[in-house]
């Protein structure tokens, strides 16, 4: 494979990723309950699976955010009452975020919502075409991640 030909083939890739990004959160921006946003789903998707609590930092790592983008994005879901924020009783410098009982609520609520659509859609692209995939998406995040 030529240079040229790769070069195509890597931003014709990267295309389509980045337009079905944009496209997948337009969708699922207008499908979540009011007031919710993406990044409020996926920290209270997050902790609904961790089942422990998280520091901020360590979510920020998790979502490849900055400490302060993650900072804002806490402080609303503790406006909400979607996440319990306290002091880390070891070590007085961090906090510790849990998610509440309201922001499991929230989170099923979200769910609710969306899958439907997501639903509907892997069925229209159909499941062996989304499992084919998958590996590939996987890989490909896992080379980013290592960066």
């Amino acid at each position: 494979m030529t240079d040229t030909t790769a070069n195509a083939l890597a931003v014709a890739l990267f295309s389509e990723i980045l337009t079905a990004d944009q496209l997948v959160r337009n969708r699922l921006s207008r499908v979540l309950p009011k007031g919710m946003e993406i990044s409020h789903f996926s920290v209270l998707n997050h902790l609904a699976h961790a089942g422990a609590e998280r520091s901020p930092a360590q979510l920020a790592k998790t979502f490849h955010v900055t400490r302060g983008a993650m900072t804002n994005t806490l402080s609303k879901l503790e406006w909400a009452g979607y996440v319990h924020i306290r002091p880390d009783w070891d070590d007085a410098r961090r906090k510790m975020v849990a998610i509440s009982p309201a922001g499991r609520q929230a989170r099923e609520a979200a769910l609710a919502a969306i899958s439907p659509m997501i639903s509907d859609l892997v069925s229209e692209i159909g499941d062996e075409k989304v499992r084919a995939v998958l590996p590939i998406l996987r890989e490909l995040r896992a080379k980013l991640e290592d960066e």
